[in-house]
């Protein structure tokens, strides 16, 4: 359980530095993203680009 954790730890981490590259590949402008303003603030529920990015990341783990 523990070892899951970190690993989702360490993906998110990494995902969050990578995010202005990846947004400039596209990925949060899917169909399927979704962003909104609430309580004057902006937030993103980037499901198409979670779903991209796993697919990805399960082929790549495949075919290691």
């Amino acid at each position: 359980m523990l070892r899951w954790l970190l690993v989702t730890l360490l993906a998110l981490v990494l995902i969050n530095g990578l995010w202005p590259w990846l947004r400039r590949l596209g990925l949060g402008k899917l169909p399927g993203d979704f962003a909104f303003r609430l309580f004057g603030r902006e937030w993103y529920l980037p499901l198409a680009s979670t779903l991209l990015l796993s697919l990805l990341a399960a082929a790549i783990a495949r075919w290691v």
